[in-house]
C-alpha cells in the first residue's frame, strides 16, 4: 500500500490471523498490531482437532501457533475472549463488545467459519456436538468412553476422522451420510469406495442415503437418531458435521462484497483497498484454475496471510502454491493436491489393497489433482507438476517401476 501504515488490526484467531500476524513481523513492520479474537486462547491449529488432538496424542500447547511469549516479544495486542461488533470504514475504525474501539490503517478480517446447524428436531438437545473449536472437543472427549453409541451425521472429513478416533476408543459409531458415498464433495467415487471399505473393516456402520428426519431424547439428552424411514439408532452421543457457513456478517454489515464469502483479489484485499480478508470466510481466485471459489484448508489461510501482509506491506506477491488438504484416518494419511472438479481421466498407481497408492486426475490431459493415500511422494511431486500445467505420461503414472521423481524431471510445461 502506497500510504503509511502504523496501525493494523486482525480479526480472528486462526491460522490466517496468526500467519499474517508473523509475516507482518518478518517483513519489518514495527507499528501497532493488534489481533482480536472471540475465544479465551491464543490462535491455535484446529485440523488436529479431530485428529491427534481429539486421541489425547497432542496436548493443548502444542495446538498454538507461538506461545504468549512470542506476542509480547513482538509487541502484538491480543484481545481475547472479545468480539467484533462493527467496522467503520469511513473513520477507520473496529467497535468492539466490551467497549471501545480500535483505529486501523490497515484492517484484515480472518473470522474463519462455523458449523452448519443441524435443521432437525433435538439438534439441541445435550449430547449432540459440533466439532469446530478446542472447547468442541473438550466438551466431547469425556464422552468417548468404550461402549458406548456415538452417531455421526456426516461423512465428510471430520465426520470420518472423528469416527476412526472413536472406534479406537471402542465406541460403536454409526455415520449416517445423505449423499450415495462418502467423501462425496471432495473426491472421487474411487477414493470413497476405499475410505468405505477401510471404514467398514474398522468396525464402522456406515449408512448411505440416510436422512435423518430428526433426534429423540430423555430428560434433555439425546438418545436416538431417527431416520426417514421410521428406524431409530440408539445413540449417548451425536456428532454433527454437515459442512461449515463463512462468517461474513461482519463484513457485510460494513458494506463489504460478499457472495458465500468474502469477496477478494490475488492480494487478499476486498472491495475497500485498507481491508483484506484471509481464511475459511472468503472467496478467491485460485490459481491455476481460473475460477473463484471459498477453500477450507489451511493451505488457504496460511496463503491468504502472507498475500495479504505483503499487500499491507508494499512487497512482492509471495509464490502462490496449488490448494492442497490432509486427512488422517486410523494409519491412513490422505494427502490431496489440486482440485478434481471436471476430471475426465483418472490414473491409479499402486495397489489400493496395499493401503499405498495415487489416484491422478486430469482434464484434457493435463494434470489438475491427486489423492496419495500413505504416498508422499507423490503428493509433492504433483503440486509441482500441477503447477506447471504439465501432462505426464499417464502409462508412467500408472507403472510404479517409473519413480515419480523421473516423472517430475521430464514434465512438460504448457505454455
Amino acid at each position: 500500500m502506497a500510504r503509511k501504515i502504523s496501525s493494523v488490526v486482525l480479526i480472528g484467531g486462526g491460522q490466517a490471523a496468526a500467519q499474517a500476524a508473523q509475516s507482518l513481523r518478518m517483513s519489518g513492520y514495527d507499528g501497532k498490531l493488534s489481533l482480536v479474537g472471540d475465544e479465551p486462547v491464543l490462535p491455535y491449529q484446529r485440523p488436529p482437532l479431530s485428529k491427534a488432538f481429539m486421541k489425547g496424542e497432542l496436548a493443548e500447547e502444542r495446538l498454538y501457533f507461538k506461545p504468549a511469549a512470542w506476542y509480547e516479544n513482538n509487541k502484538i495486542d491480543t484481545l481475547l475472549s472479545q468480539r467484533v461488533l462493527g467496522i467503520d470504514r469511513s473513520a477507520q475504525r473496529i467497535r468492539l463488545e466490551h467497549g471501545g474501539d480500535l483505529p486501523y490503517d490497515a484492517l484484515i478480517i480472518a473470522t474463519g467459519a462455523r458449523p452448519r446447524p443441524l435443521p432437525v428436531t433435538g439438534a439441541d438437545l445435550s449430547g449432540v456436538h459440533a466439532l469446530r473449536s478446542l472447547s468442541d472437543v473438550e466438551r466431547i472427549r469425556p464422552q468417548m468412553i468404550s461402549g458406548r453409541k456415538m452417531v455421526i451425521i456426516g461423512a465428510g472429513y471430520i465426520g470420518l476422522e472423528a469416527a476412526a478416533v472413536a472406534r479406537q476408543f471402542g465406541l460403536d459409531v454409526t455415520v449416517l451420510e445423505m449423499a450415495d458415498r462418502v467423501l462425496a464433495r471432495v473426491t472421487s467415487p474411487v477414493i470413497s469406495e476405499f475410505y468405505t471399505r477401510l471404514h467398514h473393516a474398522r468396525g464402522v456402520d456406515i449408512r448411505l442415503g440416510a436422512r435423518l428426519a430428526g433426534l429423540r431424547g430423555s430428560r434433555g439428552r439425546v438418545t436416538q437418531a431417527v431416520l426417514d424411514t421410521g428406524e431409530s439408532i440408539d445413540a449417548d452421543i451425536v456428532l454433527v458435521g454437515i459442512g461449515i457457513l463463512p462468517n461474513t456478517e461482519l463484513a457485510a454489515a460494513a458494506g463489504l462484497q460478499c457472495a458465500n464469502g468474502i469477496l477478494v483479489d490475488e492480494d487478499a484485499r476486498t472491495s475497500d483497498p485498507c481491508i483484506f480478508a484471509a481464511g475459511d470466510c472468503t472467496v478467491r481466485p485460485i490459481i491455476p484454475y481460473g475460477r473463484t471459489g471459498r477453500l477450507e484448508s489451511v493451505h488457504n489461510a496460511i496463503e491468504q496471510g502472507k498475500l495479504a501482509a505483503a499487500a499491507i506491506m508494499g512487497t512482492d506477491r509471495p509464490r502462490v502454491d496449488c490448494p492442497w488438504f490432509w486427512s488422517d484416518q486410523f494409519d491412513i494419511k490422505l494427502q490431496i493436491a489440486g482440485l478434481s472438479t471436471g476430471h475426465d481421466d483418472i490414473v491409479l498407481r499402486g495397489e489400493m489393497s496395499t493401503c499405498r497408492f495415487s489416484a491422478f486426475y486430469f482434464k484434457t490431459g493435463h494434470l489438475i489433482a491427486v489423492d496419495a493415500i500413505n504416498s508422499p511422494a507423490d503428493f509433492l511431486a504433483s503440486k509441482k507438476l500441477i503447477l506447471n500445467q504439465a501432462r505426464p505420461s499417464k502409462v508412467e503414472l500408472a507403472d510404479t517401476a517409473v519413480p515419480i521423481r523421473d516423472i517430475l524431471g521430464k514434465m512438460t510445461v504448457q505454455g
